[in-house]
């Protein structure tokens, strides 16, 4: 199936690694021109060698979106950069580690505001500053990687963070979708990637497990395998795509089926 994405032009923030690398990846590889935005002094390097390996213009821009600015300043060049904005992937936030799992009554104001500003509140602004752009055109779409955090009780942050960014996309998706701005929220689970490999072998080695052992004992989806960041950025690239029109202000869970619940 033809995406219809030959020329269309992209922000991935957090795009220099893991999932929001594996998008930039497959946009480039559906013909589209991406800028890659991350707060890293890689970023620059990583964005020449994608379009080196793609042959598609590819711009790597420092940006933090902790920082209002920053992000205006960022969505500015890459309109200038690219010729304007027809897709924006949020997935800059800072990761889930094991330390920030605590009770509830142990979560402090300073944990859960860090995790607000970082995603919430980082998405919003990147769309906020990516918009206009696209309703000027009368055709864009947005794609927020949140989390299946969203759907589970067990840690009231993550939580929190996550169904904060779906409310926003479907906020968005029913202000924006009259101006031809389709607006979708993405939900991976446990998903293969850089870190998540050196992780897996640093457990290996410390316990003589092998990784395919550990692999085993952690991918409880309905596949039973971990997901790779490829097949979540394959579904990312159908949404960002013209062919996506008939779905928006939904949430997309691509962490390979949660056994059990039924979601409707």
């Amino acid at each position: 199936m033809d995406l219809q994405l030959t020329g269309k032009r992209a922000i991935v923030s957090g795009g220099s690694r893991g999932i929001g690398l594996a998008i930039a990846r497959a946009l480039t590889a559906e013909g589209v021109d991406v800028v890659i935005s991350a707060r890293g002094e890689d970023v620059a390097d990583v964005a020449s060698t994608l379009a080196a390996q793609s042959g598609r213009r590819v711009v790597g821009i420092r940006a933090d979106t902790t920082d209002d600015g920053s992000v205006r300043a960022m969505v500015e060049q890459a309109a200038r950069e690219l010729g304007g904005v027809d897709i924006l992937v949020n997935t800059a936030a800072t990761p889930w580690t094991r330390d920030k799992n605590v009770a509830t009554i142990d979560t402090t104001d300073e944990l859960m505001r860090g995790e607000f500003e970082s995603k919430v509140l980082g998405y919003l602004r990147t769309a906020r500053a990516a918009a206009p752009y696209m309703t000027a055109q009368g055709w864009g779409r947005i794609i927020n990687i949140s989390g299946l955090g969203a759907r589970n009780a067990g840690n009231a942050t993550q939580t929190v963070r996550n169904i904060s960014v779906s409310a926003i996309t479907k906020n968005l998706a029913d202000e924006l979708g009259p101006h031809g701005v389709n607006v979708t929220v993405v939900h991976p689970g446990l998903t293969r990637t850089e870190a998540l490999t050196a992780s897996l072998a640093s457990q290996s080695d410390a316990t003589g497990v092998p990784v395919e052992e550990i692999e085993r004992s952690l991918a409880q989806n309905s596949v039973r395998r971990i997901i790779d960041a490829s097949e979540v950025a394959d579904v990312v690239a159908f949404l960002a795509s013209p062919r996506s029109i008939a779905i928006t202000g939904d949430a997309i869970a691509v962490g390979g089926g949660v056994p059990g619940p039924i979601y409707y």
